[in-house]
């Protein structure tokens, strides 16, 4: 089929999607995680982030953590493994977010990412039969202008814009990254060791082309900042000596 006869056949078998938000005694299903690679990885998105001072209180950032819709009266629940809202509706301090269901408690997500595992292929899955898989329910449903799709074994990074109602491959630029215009980054993939892992992460990059820390890298900065201030320190104090001044003399 050329695309247009295949928009026509997408539009078609669409489901009629409502929003509707969860009952309060409503259980979500706990997905395993399947590997301890991805919750680090998800965890150092999230960790450089908060360390730039880039978190507000409006945004909504998750890991493996449940989007819904109800499609045809059936509810559907997506969990990607990690997401990003710009914009979410306040809750109750005391209370806490289970779910999220976009358009009626915030804005569509601007980018969700999946890591591929050894035995996953689903976030690949295009099928529009029930249950649909992530890329459509992403694409079709959600309408989620970002999806990225992450292997950590070999560090390949699948970055898809959604195009005319369609995902469409982005090329990366010039230093392999890609360009994210609502949290004004660039996201790319970083090896190197963290937490007794040694492979391959994906990490943030600001417009000048710094590299945003975790926290680990932050303290050893420190630590080199104060250890040249010492030398600096030490480097004058000799200098005065030289000249027959006492530098502990000095006010």
């Amino acid at each position: 089929m050329v695309a247009t006869e295949e928009q026509n056949f997408i539009q078609l078998q669409r489901p009629v999607i409502t929003w509707e938000a969860l009952p309060d005694d409503f259980q979500l299903e706990e997905k395993p995680v399947e590997n301890t690679a991805e919750p680090l990885i998800a965890g150092t998105l999230r960790e450089s982030l908060e360390l730039a001072g880039l978190i507000q209180p409006e945004m909504l950032i998750a890991s493996n953590f449940a989007l819904c819709a109800i499609l045809n009266r059936e509810l559907v629940i997506k969990a990607p493994d990690w997401l990003y809202v710009k914009q979410v509706k306040s809750i109750e301090p005391e209370t806490t977010r289970k779910s999220y269901t976009p358009n009626l408690q915030g804005e569509i997500p601007s980018i969700v990412i999946e890591f591929l595992s050894e035995t996953e292929g689903g976030e690949y899955s295009v099928k529009r039969s029930y249950p649909p898989g992530k890329w459509y329910f992403y694409e079709q449903i959600l309408q989620v202008p970002i999806y990225a799709i992450f292997e950590p074994i070999t560090g390949q990074l699948e970055f898809y814009t959604l195009q005319n109602g369609r995902y469409e491959l982005d090329p990366m630029s010039e230093n392999s990254r890609y360009w994210i215009e609502d949290l004004k980054l660039f996201l790319g993939v970083w090896q190197g060791e963290k937490e007794q892992r040694n492979g391959y992460w994906l990490r943030w990059w600001d417009q000048g082309g710094n590299l945003l820390p975790w926290g680990v890298e932050k303290v050893e900065q420190e630590r080199q900042r104060a250890e040249q201030e010492h030398q600096r320190a030490e480097k004058l104090a000799e200098f005065l000596r030289s000249q027959g001044i006492n530098p502990d003399e000095i006010c």
